[in-house]
């Protein structure tokens, strides 16, 4: 069986790092007969291009097919002949973990990162759309997290909950804390489901030897 090199973002804060590293730590717990390791695309050590071998199935730790999964993680990948998978989102286990922590409200804002990646903003309106959700964004020139909540507010709406589309804490996710929502959910990646979707990415290649 293929090694899983779990590819994350990478973040400054100390609370992220420590969460991703919790959760890659789950997975190992849930098959020890896999080895398991964890890099990065940016900001941390080490680089996936530094970590990646020929006998890994990449799973990105990255919610969607941005960027980071189409050219850093590819072209690591195209180098060695390692397999990868796709990204964590969107999917279905996303959306049920969001569901499940989101209280009783007016109006819901899913709150991601911010690009301007095409492919990555319509996975996200996709899950905003499951949720039944107003997009919003931690980062960038438009839609920010701050400013749909005022919109919202200005509209008479009471209570608003933000739907954390992170994935662990960091900048972005600090930031929610100052929109102005009544609600904030936690990041995604401490929830049991998000190992068990890791591992059903791994598994989806490992299973299939006709894809690798």
């Amino acid at each position: 069986m293929r090694k899983l090199l779990a590819v994350a973002h990478g973040t400054r804060s100390a609370a992220g790092q420590a969460q991703i590293r919790d959760l890659v730590d789950r997975v190992a717990c849930r098959r020890p007969d896999v080895d398991v390791r964890l890099a990065y695309v940016d900001v941390q050590h080490p680089r996936v291009a530094d970590a990646i071998q020929e006998s890994d199935v990449v799973v990105p730790l990255l919610l969607s097919a941005g960027y980071h999964v189409r050219v850093d993680i590819a072209e690591a990948a195209a180098r060695v002949g390692a397999a990868v998978a796709p990204p964590l989102g969107p999917d279905p286990v996303l959306v049920d973990v969001l569901r499940r922590r989101i209280p009783p409200c007016d109006a819901v804002v899913l709150a991601a990162a911010g690009s301007s990646d095409p492919a990555w903003r319509a996975d996200v309106d996709e899950v905003a759309a499951e949720l039944g959700a107003t997009v919003a964004y931690a980062s960038g020139q438009e839609r920010l997290v701050s400013d749909v909540v005022a919109r919202l507010r200005d509209q008479g709406t009471r209570r608003i909950a933000v739907a954390a589309y992170l994935l662990a804490e960091g900048l972005f996710y600090r930031s929610l804390h100052r929109a102005g929502a009544d609600h904030v959910t936690a990041p995604l990646c401490a929830d049991p489901a998000i190992a068990d979707l890791v591992l059903t990415r791994y598994l989806d290649l490992t299973m299939a030897p006709s894809r690798l």
